[in-house]
């Protein structure tokens, strides 16, 4: 049997026997636990990154629980007390998705920022990430938190931190709330207000129903008159908070769309799929039986926050589902289409450095100017505040390979209410042509080249997991160059290149501008490698991908 630090022991044994800890806590550290179970879950203090938390719902100080929220919230409600001071007032914007706890984390959250007397809009129902993002600049908040795990499995749940701009806090601001949540050594220290008490005094207030009626009518801002609505939809909301919007936003638009019923209800149990991530196939297969049964032009599913959103097409040779980089490239076609009478030099679509080069050929070959960001949201969100406070650009699209996709200025993050609703848009349109969003894709390879994308994950939990990781970066780091023939050009982010932060990415650019690009995840112990290939046809760019994934593969796996 493993033998267990001091340290691990004494973290054990306090969350075990104190009073502080509720009794369900107590139990649960009670039953019988392998040493392995005790040191997974005592072994670190579950870290507070860059975007937040994330991690497996239990008891302890590296799991997801009341006592860690309340943690993570006292320190951003001391990062906000400094910044502001009396400005706090503005108050704070708290949402929730439909993960199990996700509303009692949500209050917890909410009853220890009405402790430190900072005003606290919280949602009465779940509702979708992009939603927070919208409510936090309609309210002129000082910040905003949502509890989610977005497309993780059941047994996650995660809490993000966002500014007063709606976006997701950026590096420098992360780094002083982890400061804070750092310096908190007793648990026991941080108090929370009593409901009642915080109503009272005005400290904690139900968002208005006119900030959600608000939200939907800048999502259809976004929409284009296209003629028929004619495309039948399949959706799934997988169990999530995409249920209510993105039905509202169809509903009224006049679109023909019918609901996965086994996936309608809110259910953290996610009781139908392995996982609600709607990149895997898995997630949408109940959607894709109804769509062939009723004969619907496509599916699409949004994840538990719905701020991603997956596709598949009907075609007459089957249901074909799409990548984020493909829906991404269709969105950037058709958005720059259907607005080109406004558009200018000024007009500006963002991508991530993992995200394909195929928008940005789009974009760049009908005049726009393309910006690239490290991976996540939040750069994109910030480069958007940066063209409001200098007008040195315009934003027309943001998006990211993992289904990510934002149109307008509504919000500072990912939105799949927009996104779902655009795709159906395009869906129509193109149906009215005769085309189906497969013609389509193909008319874009023809006419801009053959892209094929693919990203794999490798999953390696724990303390050893974290080792490996280094491992490989570091090894992909000696190799450089000599990894595969015809790199010609190895970017290493970590030492920050054009302008962007630091960050733990690795880029092999080759010869033919075709890419791989390596990284730890931010949010999950993984690491990942994106695969970008640029080939003369499918087969051709196929047989190039398989290649180079099969000598990424075998060094992980050494």
């Amino acid at each position: 049997m493993k033998e267990l630090s001091k340290e691990i022991l004494a973290s054990y044994n306090l969350w075990r026997t104190s009073e502080y800890f509720d009794k369900a806590t107590r139990d649960e550290l009670s039953a019988p636990l392998t040493n392995e179970e005790i040191e997974d879950r005592f072994w670190c203090d579950l870290e507070f990154g860059t975007g937040g938390l994330r991690g497996v719902m239990g008891a302890g100080t590296n799991r997801m629980n009341k006592y860690i929220i309340r943690k993570a919230t006292q320190g951003f409600a001391s990062y906000l007390l400094d910044k502001y001071g009396k400005d706090v007032k503005r108050g704070v914007a708290i949402g929730y998705d439909s993960r199990n706890n996700s509303d009692a984390f949500a209050k917890e959250a909410a009853l220890v920022m009405a402790q430190n007397g900072i005003p606290t809009y919280l949602y009465t129902e779940l509702m979708p990430t992009p939603t927070l993002s919208f409510t936090v600049r309609e309210l002129g908040c000082v910040g905003g938190i949502v509890v989610t795990a977005s497309h993780n499995p059941k047994e996650y749940n995660g809490y993000k931190v966002y500014d007063e701009t709606g976006c997701q806090v950026l590096i420098d601001d992360a780094n002083k709330i982890i400061s804070y949540v750092n310096a908190i050594s007793d648990l026991s220290t941080i108090k929370v207000l009593d409901e009642g008490e915080a109503r009272e005094k005005g400290l904690l207030m139900d968002v208005s129903d006119k900030v959600y009626e608000s939200f939907i009518a800048n999502v259809k801002k976004q929409a284009h008159e296209i003629g028929e609505k004619s495309a039948k939809i399949i959706y799934t909301p997988l169990h999530g908070t995409g249920n209510k919007p993105v039905r509202r936003v169809l509903s009224d638009l006049g679109y023909n769309v019918t609901i996965v019923k086994e996936q309608e209800i809110k259910d953290g149990n996610f009781p139908t799929v392995n996982s609600p991530n709607p990149e895997n196939a898995e997630a949408l297969s109940l959607g894709i039986k109804l769509c062939e049964e009723m004969g619907a032009d496509l599916i699409l599913g949004t994840d538990p926050d719905c701020d991603r959103v997956g596709i598949a097409v009907n075609t007459k040779d089957g249901m074909k589902l799409f990548t984020g980089n493909q829906v991404g490239a269709l969105l950037v076609d058709y958005v720059i289409k259907m607005n080109k009478s406004s558009l200018d030099e000024k007009s500006t679509v963002i991508k991530t450095i993992v995200t394909s080069e195929l928008g940005a050929i789009i974009a760049k070959q009908n005049g726009l100017r393309v910006i690239e960001t490290l991976t996540g949201f939040k750069f994109i969100g910030d480069k958007m505040n940066y063209f409001d406070n200098t007008g040195d650009g315009s934003f027309v699209i943001g998006y990211e390979e993992s289904y990510g996709y934002l149109v307008g200025n509504h919000a500072r993050d990912k939105d799949a209410v927009v996104a779902s609703m655009l795709i159906c848009e395009m869906a129509s349109y193109y149906k009215n042509q005769g085309k189906t969003l497969v013609d389509v894709m193909e008319e874009i390879y023809n006419t801009y080249g053959y892209f094929l994308d693919k990203l794999d994950s490798y999953t390696l939990k724990g303390i050893d997991g974290i080792e490996k990781i280094k491992a490989i970066m570091k090894e992909m780091r000696r190799q450089g160059k000599d990894l595969i023939p015809g790199i010609a050009q190895v970017n290493d982010y970590t030492v920050g290149i054009d302008d962007l932060p630091k960050a733990d990415v690795l880029k092999f650019v080759f010869e033919d501008s075709s890419w791989i690009a390596i990284r730890p995840s931010g949010t999950e112990p993984k690491i990942k490698v994106y695969y970008s290939v640029k080939g003369e046809s499918k087969d051709d760019a196929a047989n190039v991908l398989e290649a180079r994934r099969q000598v990424i593969d075998k060094i992980i796996n050494a």
